[in-house]
């Protein structure tokens, strides 16, 4: 299979709320607008990254499926995290489900919520310590983080 895009589709029925929260705070812009399906698209360097809102009660999804999308976390790893918490928790005051702290897994985060309650987990990449070293692989690692 050669794939031409692929990004996850949210399930809302706050397509307009959830357009503007994606908009206004990760700085997507709109591509195709229904009141029914939003498609957004943020373009930084050389890379794209693309969102979907659709009203599950929308008759193009199989009836049995027609409820919104629950328990899923989008992870956005950025350069900075420090400087996201700032920009998004401390003075743009949107509420933190998780603090900024440093994980011995490999990452530095915290967590705030879309206005549907699915979580965004806003990361970046630090080196991993204790047990969790040896459970990178060797190649990403090195990449990573230099040399183990």
């Amino acid at each position: 299979m050669k794939l031409s895009s692929f990004y996850p589709v949210i399930g809302t029925t706050r397509v307009a709320e959830s357009r503007d929260f994606y908009t206004a705070w990760f700085g997507f812009d709109i591509t195709f607008e229904a009141d029914w399906y939003v498609s957004l698209r943020r373009t930084a360097d050389d890379r794209t990254y693309e969102l979907a809102l659709l009203d599950p009660t929308h008759p193009s999804v199989p009836e049995k499926y027609r409820t919104p999308t629950a328990g899923l976390i989008l992870n956005f790893e950025v350069e900075d995290v420090d400087a996201e918490w700032e920009r998004l928790v401390v003075r743009g005051g949107l509420p933190a489900e998780q603090i900024l702290r440093s994980e011995e897994f490999g990452q530095r985060h915290f967590i705030v919520a879309d206005p549907n309650g699915l979580l965004i987990d806003v990361i970046t990449e630090i080196p991993p310590a204790g047990e969790f070293v040896e459970q990178f692989d060797a190649e990403y690692s090195a990449e990573r983080f230099g040399a183990r």
